[in-house]
């Protein structure tokens, strides 16, 4: 177990945290969720010891180990990537070292046998005869080969880093596992795997994550950073938002009656308990779910923008058609002779490992660039709408924001610039900051502003939830799963794609393979995994 007493934090006169208490229990997995610039990170820091708090401490139980997810890439380059793992247990691989120093002497007196079985005894206690063999099975669940398990990490891709640090952390069975965003860079399979290993994960886990789906498949508790305060909810994230958004709407009624207010709550847990029945954690989820009272729901702080497209007009029959497109970018063909017919009510989500294709695809039937060869036409109903991935150029104005937005809309007016801007989470003097000053966050809020002002009712997204937090998120994947127009759209986000696409269209080096299906269907139908095989050569691990 972990738990901290009495933690502060304060940077100048801002307060991180004040007065934290909260125990961390074996056997339970945490989602720390908290808006940007809670904190989030930094309290993992603090429960590491890379940070110290103004005041309080952080306990650990007598003779735990606590393992953390490292974010540094090039700290370890001279090493091999299975000692790397191994390096995860720092007290097992300096036992390895001194027992290997020790055996390599040329001198070998009975004085150095004598610690060499001290050192072996060590070793056996410490599961050292199995560490390589528990290091090559976390790297190949993982996905990386053997064949790499030799190679020094200055060797390595990026993303193949990402994947050795991540099995570094989980190598030893370590009683307190502290993860920052650790499906970052992650393909689908290795997310797969690693949700399979948390599950089975007996010990104490705290993750930071940004994909819900992720923390909905993980975990047991919710420990939200608000308030300048960290308090647990039982359930998943999720829950936790549901949860969250009763009480708001809630304590927005004041003349709601206490009764009314409890039946609702009955009736929601009930829902959620339902659910959870499937899940493989359910049966004690559902005894905590059970206990909960008005009370154990979640007061909060936390502000979800206001997202919401509406269409000037329908779609009509002919949305989009693409005959024989090629595109080649410095001698590398991104795809060839690409066909495509978008029809009524599509949603369709581009995957697939190269993601330049998708962005020149976009940027082609947006008028931006020219495809090599080929052709396409839109329908004479059609208004579409482009977030594209790399919209700096859009804020290279000393415009504030009312001016920016201003420029996107059919009403003019400055309080209607500003009331807009309001439920984009701008108000008061934030709706005068300069449009150059932005963060990343912030800039996508106001992209998506300007699309909701178009009206248009086809809408394309190239990775519109990069930089966004979770309340963003969920506030723009629930406008798009109700939106009437049609979607085309690429994104990282599981749960995002697979709760909007009816279509799925993967590019590979053999063409596209398109299938009117989610992207949970698409990623388990046999058929479909037949054909990508076939277009790959050999399997090869699915990226959206």
């Amino acid at each position: 177990m972990i738990s901290t007493s009495n933690v502060t934090l304060s940077y100048g006169t801002q307060i991180l945290f004040k007065d934290v208490s909260i125990k961390f229990r074996p056997g339970n997995c945490y989602g720390l969720i908290g808006a940007n610039g809670a904190g989030k990170s930094t309290f993992l820091k603090i429960l590491s010891g890379e940070i110290e708090a103004d005041s309080g401490e952080v306990i650990i139980d007598k003779n735990q180990r606590l393992a953390v997810l490292k974010q540094d890439q090039f700290a370890y380059d001279e090493y091999s990537v299975l000692h790397t793992v191994i390096l995860g247990y720092e007290k097992l691989y300096a036992l390895m070292q001194e027992r290997d120093a020790l055996y390599a002497k040329e001198d070998f007196s009975e004085e150095d046998g004598l610690k060499a079985a001290e050192l072996e005894g060590e070793f056996s206690e410490l599961n050292g005869w199995e560490a390589e063999s528990e290091a090559g099975i976390l790297l190949s669940g993982l996905g990386i080969p053997e064949t790499l398990h030799e190679k020094k990490m200055k060797d390595l891709e990026q993303g193949q880093k990402v994947k050795v640090l991540l099995a570094q952390a989980l190598f030893g069975n370590p009683d307190i596992l502290l993860l920052d965003e650790p499906t970052n860079g992650l393909d689908i399979e290795s997310i797969t795997w690693l949700e399979e290993f948390l599950y089975k994960y007996t010990n104490t886990v705290i993750v930071v994550s940004h994909d819900r789906h992720f923390l909905n498949r993980i975990c047991t508790h919710i420990a939200d950073i608000d308030f300048k305060q960290i308090k647990l909810y039982v359930g998943n994230y999720d829950f936790w938002y549901q949860a969250s958004q009763l009480m708001g709407k809630q304590r927005q009624d004041e003349q709601k009656k206490s009764d009314d207010k409890i039946k609702d709550l009955k009736a929601f847990i009930e829902r959620f308990s339902s659910n959870a029945s499937k899940a493989r954690q359910a049966t004690a989820r559902k005894k905590m779910l059970d206990k909960l009272t008005l009370e154990d729901l979640p007061p909060t702080s936390r502000r979800f923008p206001w997202v919401h497209f509406k269409p000037d007009r329908d779609v009509g029959d002919i949305i989009l058609e693409v005959h024989g497109i090629s595109k080649t970018v410095e001698q590398e063909s991104l795809f060839s002779n690409l066909n495509l017919v978008v029809v009524p009510k599509d949603k369709i989500a581009f995957v697939g490992k190269n993601h330049i294709a998708k962005s020149a695809l976009f940027d082609i039937v947006m008028d931006l660039d020219k495809p090599d060869k080929g052709s396409y036409k839109w329908g004479v109903t059609i208004t579409p709408s482009y977030f594209p991935k790399n919209n700096a150029h859009f804020f290279e104005t000393d415009y504030t924001l009312v001016d920016w937005l201003r420029q996107f809309s059919k009403d003019e007016d400055e309080n209607y610039v500003r009331g807009f801007l309001g439920r984009m989470l701008f108000s008061g003097d934030e709706a005068l900051k300069k449009a150059n000053v932005l963060s990343g966050g912030e800039k996508v809020r106001c992209m998506l502003s300007r699309m909701m002002l178009s009206g248009a009712n086809v809408l394309i997204f190239d990775e519109p939830t990069n930089h966004l937090d979770l309340e963003a998120i969920t506030a723009l994947n629930n406008a798009l799963i109700d939106f009437p127009g049609v979607i085309l759209f690429s994104s990282h986000d599981h749960q995002f794609v697979d709760s909007i696409a009816n279509r799925i269209i993967e590019f590979t080096p053999k063409g596209i393979i398109d299938r009117r299906m989610s992207f949970d269907e698409y990623i388990t139908d046999e058929r479909v995994q037949a054909l990508r095989d076939e277009h790959f050569g050999i399997h090869q691990r699915m990226n959206l």
